[in-house]
């Protein structure tokens, strides 16, 4: 009897001493419902079916079933609400499941009807679980493929399982690591000396410590970078630099000096555009021949003749330098 009631208590119908209401809902089939099942609302346990029976004269839905409710549910149940008959899963039991999500009407009261909904019976359950049921199928089969040629030692797999000299490859390969290994362990090679010789990790102890020693003179400001870290006049000086900098840029944005006065004065933009100009139209004569100095590039007349003087000049003056009595010869008369 003690087991009884304590099985009562935790059965999730709110315990003996738990005030709750009737409800009831006709239907035209119980769909397995028996005493004792759930009640949920919207999925959320609040009670149990107390009574399933046929109510004689009734043709359309003869099946009663009186449910026991716990009352702190009542506010969330409409009149409006219907009651389904469904299952939990393909194979599970069946239970009643309230819905009252779009339900408008008054709350119920103990004793009220709800009006049962419209849920699928069993072959309907059962008919939607069969494209699953397929699925689940065509996934044994191609297992099943799967395995038979595995077992066949067709693929990677099966060659791995069944055939021999894949097995000596790995096993190959798998006595090369050991053998590694075993080096590493014994302080062979590169990385075996990184394991085993200590010299190594003394050299790595020493350069860990002059790393922290470098680092605790930065720190103190010694040496030039400790001093680009800790002097507070590099610093000042830094930014005045950009301070200057910047009062540059803005005197160069406002047009005032040299500089600004030539990003920002349009008149002096203007000269400075007559003046290519004009070079440019010089430079245009100069290569199409005209004028003095453009014959002087251009006439080959006048490049022969100035040569030819040239020549003759040297010549002169190589005779001078020859015979300096002939051409310097002084004469003095006395009167």
């Amino acid at each position: 009897m003690t087991l009884a009631i304590l099985v009562f208590l935790i059965s999730g119908t709110g315990g003996l001493f738990t005030k709750k209401i009737t409800l009831i809902t006709y239907f035209d089939n119980a769909e397995g419902i028996r005493q004792g099942q759930p009640v949920d609302l919207q999925g959320v346990a609040i009670g149990n079916v107390q009574a399933v029976r046929v109510v004689p004269g009734r043709q359309i839905d003869p099946v009663q079933v009186v449910m026991r409710v716990n009352a702190k549910f009542q506010p969330f149940i409409r009149e409006d609400s219907k009651a389904t008959i469904t299952t939990a899963g393909v194979l599970g039991e069946s239970f009643v499941d309230i819905d009252s999500r779009t339900a408008q009407g008054p709350i119920v009261k103990d004793g009220s009807n709800i009006a049962p909904g419209a849920a699928p019976n069993v072959q309907d359950v059962v008919k939607s679980s069969q494209t699953t049921l397929q699925n689940v199928d065509i996934l044994v089969k191609n297992a099943n493929s799967i395995l038979e040629q595995v077992q066949g030692g067709k693929g990677t797999l099966g060659k791995v399982i069944y055939d021999p000299a894949m097995i000596n490859k790995i096993n190959a390969i798998l006595n090369q690591v050991q053998a590694l290994l075993n080096d590493v362990s014994n302080g062979k090679g590169t990385i075996g000396k990184f394991f085993a010789d200590d010299s190594l990790y003394r050299k790595a102890d020493s350069l860990v410590t002059k790393a922290d020693a470098m680092v605790d003179e930065i720190n103190k400001g010694h040496g030039s970078l400790g001093k680009l870290v800790k002097d507070d006049a590099l610093y000042n000086n830094a930014n005045q630099t950009i301070a200057t900098a910047n009062k540059l840029i803005a005197d160069l944005n406002a047009g005032r000096g040299a500089a600004g006065k030539l990003l920002k004065d349009e008149e002096l933009a203007r000269k400075l555009q007559n003046i290519v100009e004009k070079l440019s139209v010089i430079s245009d004569r100069l290569e199409a021949g005209e004028g003095s100095a453009g014959r002087l590039f251009k006439d080959p007349s006048l490049y022969n003749n100035t040569d030819q003087m040239l020549i003759e000049t040297r010549n002169l003056v190589k005779a001078i330098r020859e015979n300096p009595k002939k051409y310097l010869t002084i004469r003095f008369r006395v009167f």
